[in-house]
């Protein structure tokens, strides 16, 4: 590629990489819509240089110059790695006198409630590296006293001594004085020159010690990683001549700079799922679904969300680190704990690289264990030989049995029945058998992610539809939805690359919080707080573009009093009026009602926390990228798959589809993905390339 010389760009071309835990993914945009879609192995643990391949890859294919590149976007998992592989920063907590132990404390909280056998997560910062200081912020904002110069330079005396290489700072009710807080990290920072540090009020400003601590203590422990990696890979593109800006995707799902990224790395904890889902957002707000349940199965968990009316749901706070992470209730307390703003998904450990075992009870398991990308499932023939899911559909026919990834990646059924045969020895079944058992058992793991976005947000499954994408979600979404009670299943075009195709069309996004415990009726109070909020995030914004269109959200979290949990609730921009508040408040009445089955009167509602997001919209359809790819006619070919028993199953292009239902089964290869037509299901293409997966017999009634 040319080097850093060629610096001026003509901005024709849009590349979007999203880093797996098997494969990287990259699709570069082009005039008149041209798409060049790649896939690649990631390359752990120096991720972005799959990024860099990938990128060149692309534009090779595309013909194109790296300096005709006009926006890089990135959707990464290094910030998620950090915390899930536990070698994030050498991280220290300073907080106030008392308060030291509030990350053992935590909540109380138990995932498994039956589980004698579970233990908390280990805390990230242990406890001799959690310092208290002598100060004290009331609720009402008062300091009594302020933190003392002499004591920050002792403490920072033993930071500097234990070889700490981040700090985050929360002080109690810091929220309400958040100029304390910052006064004490900006000291710390002098005094512990290139140290990553963290003032809790930077990141979420809000009431409740544990997760705001939590939060910081997050954000520190993976921030030294993320700038070191961003900044690398910034570097590296710029080598190879791409000198466009980078564009993070947020977990929010929104694209933010890069440099605002290494401030408040937490921000991208779940940026490759978030950017599957707006994919999917703006292909249900093309199509005129009301109800869509995406569903993102990679090489290393399976992710589930719900959007309703265009919008996926957006949550206040989450938890990392547990084996499903979940945005709500009582299954929490298995993970880490953020007050971010995240895309509500519900995630398990169950991807096409998920290691498939017994038990000492002799039962089968899938995952969480996952070979990813390196060595891989024992098919690809990189040294792996632990049996994987990958390895179960190749053996039942699923796969082909010479290459995926468009001929990237070589595929061999002798080593995946070789890696399976243990497993069937254990069970007393053939191969087959107990690679149908594996497909049986992951079918049911993720019915559960599903369920944990729909039903449990008293929403009825049966009323949406599922769009399925990723590299391994087409084979899986029939199943899942029958399972469900779900009538249509939805596979897009660049389904195995669609969480890069949602960073193409993602909208540009700053967020503001602060909590509020004013009294709902103080409206000139709320509509001024609101006003502010709203002109920083604007002029955030247009520091970037001066000319962009800005669209502002505000939002308010509403609770009964004596509840833990809030929901969000829009209002409309401008002066608030007391009708304005009434709508807003029969809003959360209905919204409490249909999650928790319950709801109370007006006098009960308090507001927690104001929030305003500034959006600027993107410029590129997505209907712009869905033209079919391009491929070579191929003559059908038939293949022997296990369903219930072997049947001759037809292996057919997306392209040789049409209009007309055909019925299943089928096995439907693209060039990034395999989709499964199961007997009892038909398959056809729509006006916008998708397979259209419909089920013609009765489906089971959905536990809901």
């Amino acid at each position: 590629m040319p080097g850093p010389a060629e610096t001026d760009h003509d901005g024709s071309w849009r590349v979007a990489a999203d880093i797996g835990g098997t494969f990287t993914d990259v699709i570069a945009l082009g005039p008149g819509g041209r798409v060049v879609p790649v896939k690649v192995l990631s390359t752990p643990p120096d991720f972005g240089s799959g990024v860099l391949g990938g990128t060149e890859a692309a534009l090779s294919g595309a013909a194109a110059l790296p300096h005709q590149v006009g926006a890089m976007l990135h959707a990464t998992t290094v910030a998620t790695n950090a915390i899930l592989e536990m070698r994030g920063a050498r991280t220290a907590l300073v907080t106030t006198r008392g308060f030291r132990d509030v990350l053992e404390l935590g909540r109380l909280r138990r995932p498994l409630l039956y589980d004698l056998s579970w233990q908390r997560p280990t805390p990230l910062v242990p406890r001799r590296h959690r310092y208290e200081i002598d100060q004290r912020i009331t609720a009402s904002g008062h300091l009594d006293p302020p933190a003392d110069s002499a004591e920050l330079a002792r403490v920072a005396g033993e930071i500097a001594a234990a070889d700490i290489e981040a700090v985050a700072v929360c002080l109690l009710n810091s929220y309400a004085c958040p100029e304390e807080e910052r006064r004490v990290a900006a000291e710390l920072r002098a005094l512990l020159p290139g140290t990553y540090v963290t003032a809790s009020v930077d990141i979420t400003p809000q009431l409740q010690e544990y997760e705001r601590t939590s939060t910081a203590v997050v954000n520190s422990y993976v921030g030294p990683q993320v700038h070191d990696y961003i900044t690398a890979l910034g570097e590296e593109l710029r080598e190879a001549g791409v000198c466009a800006p980078l564009m993070i995707m947020q977990s929010s799902g929104g694209l933010l700079d890069a440099p605002s990224v290494v401030e408040r790395p937490v921000q991208i904890i779940e940026s490759g799922p978030a950017a599957g889902v707006i994919a999917v957002q703006k292909l249900s707000r093309l199509m005129g679904l009301d109800s869509v349940v995406a569903f993102d199965m990679g090489g290393t968990t399976a992710k589930a969300s719900l959007i309703e009316d265009g919008e996926p749901f957006v949550a206040g706070d989450y938890e990392v680190g547990g084996g499903m992470n979940i945005t709500r209730g009582m299954g929490k307390g298995a993970g880490y704990a953020l007050r971010v703003p995240s895309i509500d998904i519900a995630e398990v450990g169950a991807g096409g690289g998920s290691v498939i075992s017994t038990d000492v009870a002799g039962s089968l398991r899938v995952g969480p264990r996952s070979a990813g990308s390196r060595p891989g499932p024992a098919c690809y023939g990189n040294g792996g030989t632990s049996p994987t899911l990958t390895d179960a559909n190749v053996a039942l026919g699923y796969l082909s049995p010479r290459a995926l990834a468009g001929g990237r990646v070589a595929i061999s059924p002798e080593l995946a029945e070789r890696a399976i045969a243990p497993v069937a020895r254990d069970l007393g079944v053939d191969i087959p058998a107990a690679a149908r058992g594996a497909y049986e058992v992951a079918v049911s793991s993720m019915t559960k992610a599903v369920k944990a976005v729909t039903s449990e947000r008293g929403r009825d499954p049966r009323d949406a539809v599922m769009v399925a994408f990723g590299g391994a979600g087409p084979l899986y979404g029939a199943a899942i939805a029958r399972e469900l009670g779900i009538d249509t299943v939805i596979v897009p075009v660049h389904t195995g690359l669609f969480s890069s195709l949602g960073l193409l069309v993602a909208d540009t996004e700053r967020q503001a919080v602060m909590a509020h415990r004013a009294d709902l009726d103080a409206l000139d109070l709320l509509t001024a707080e609101f006003d502010r909020m709203a002109k920083e995030v604007t002029e955030t914004l247009l520091d970037a573009d001066p000319s962009a269109h800005i669209e502002v959200l505000r939002v308010l979290d509403m609770r009964y009093r004596g509840q833990r949990f809030e929901l969000s609730i829009t209002v409309p921009d401008g002066a608030l009026d007391p009708g304005q508040m009434a709508a807003a408040r029969q809003r959360f009445h209905a919204e409490h009602h249909r999650t928790y089955g319950r709801d109370g009167a007006d006098e009960l509602v308090e507001i927690v926390n104001l929030r305003v997001r500034g959006r600027v919209r993107n410029p590129v359809s997505v209907e712009r990228i869905l033209s079919l790819p391009p491929s070579a006619p191929r003559p059908e070919t038939l293949r022997e798959c296990r369903f219930d028993r072997t049947e001759p199953t037809p292996v057919i292009p997306r392209a040789a589809l049409s209009a007309e239902p055909r019925q299943g089964p089928l096995v439907i290869e693209d060039m990034d993905a395999t989709t499964l037509v199961p007997p009892g299901a038909t398959a056809r293409l729509d006006h916008l390339n998708n397979i259209v997966i419909a089920w013609t017999t009765t489906a089971p009634e959905a536990s809901v």
